[in-house]
């Protein structure tokens, strides 16, 4: 089957369930497409994301950094993002703290959801309507909040019919609704809640957003111990019936571990491939034992090339 290439899309949000990587693999994503000579915004929805780590940074705000050749790195603030937005979208010029109008903001998201969360996703859209960059990839919030993130424009759009507020958000619509432009990569692990929660969130994506799912990625996925004639002899040597193999106990329960390991992860992986329809990719990303934050992204960011370029 012919997908679309992931990278031809001006705007992927990266989410998935807390503690599958979806942070890492937003960076991987970023840093790959920076490597090609494309412009990349780099985009952290939450004030205490830890993206800047990703890239040996320190104090990355709402103002765009550069931290790699053709990558920027910025992290979304609220009080931010309304300033900007009463700058140049209702002409406003905004020098003092917005204390009074903040104040206001929080009252009005309390009473009409989706006002606080159109605020965040108005600025990468912006971004993309401006073309200010080939690639915006938004680190998005995880699998529980995403869809109420990703719906606000529409949520606004369904009290609010006329004037300018509904200008703004339909402009918004617009962007989100196109495939060729926008799209969810959804982060998993080769685990059974992961994997249960991905096809919820798939589902609600399509019943509840206008946006398309990109691609899924099957993160952490162990390596094979063996494949063909060697996964064979691997097995005989496990069970002990390879007729020339004799290993030792400590090796045999490794040995045995990781075939076990290995098998659980396929049997995810071919729900997973199940539960997509095979509809957009799943791509795979091995396992990467590595400490340090920013060397582990530039080792994803080779192993995704092979499998999104």
């Amino acid at each position: 089957m012919s997908y679309r290439p992931l990278g031809d899309r001006q705007l992927l949000f990266v989410t998935g369930k807390g503690g599958v990587g979806k942070t890492t693999i937003a960076a991987s994503l970023a840093t790959l497409y920076a490597r090609t000579g494309r412009r990349v915004l780099l985009v952290g929805v939450d004030q205490r994301s830890d993206l800047g780590t990703m890239f040996g940074v320190e104090g990355v705000t709402f103002e765009p950094k550069v931290v790699q050749p053709n990558l920027h790195l910025m992290v979304l603030e609220t009080e931010a993002s309304l300033r900007e937005y009463l700058k140049i979208n209702l002409r406003i010029p905004v020098v003092t703290k917005l204390g009074p109008l903040a104040a206001a903001l929080d009252f009005v998201a309390t009473a009409a959801p989706g006002v606080r969360e159109v605020l965040t996703i108005g600025k990468v859209c912006y971004e993309v309507r401006e073309r200010h960059y080939d690639l915006v990839v938004v680190d998005a919030p995880a699998t529980g909040h995403v869809v109420g993130y990703l719906s606000a424009p529409q949520a606004i759009n369904s009290f609010v019919r006329v004037g300018l507020i509904r200008g703004q958000t339909d402009w918004m619509v617009e962007i989100l609704r196109r495939p060729e432009v926008t799209g969810v990569v959804a982060v998993t692990t080769p685990e059974e809640m992961p994997v249960t929660e991905t096809g919820q969130l798939l589902t609600r994506l399509a019943e509840d957003t206008v946006v398309k799912v990109a691609a899924v990625v099957m993160n952490r996925m162990p390596a094979p111990l063996a494949i063909g004639d060697d996964l064979t002899i691997a097995n005989g040597a496990v069970e002990g019936t390879h007729p020339a193999l004799r290993v030792t106990a400590a090796v045999r329960d490794a040995s045995s571990l990781a075939l076990i390991r290995r098998r659980e992860a396929e049997e995810q992986f071919a729900r997973l491939v199940s539960i997509t329809n095979q509809v957009f990719p799943v791509i795979t990303q091995p396992v990467v034992a590595v400490d340090d934050p920013a060397t582990m992204v530039q080792r994803i960011a080779d192993a995704l090339a092979d499998e999104v370029l």
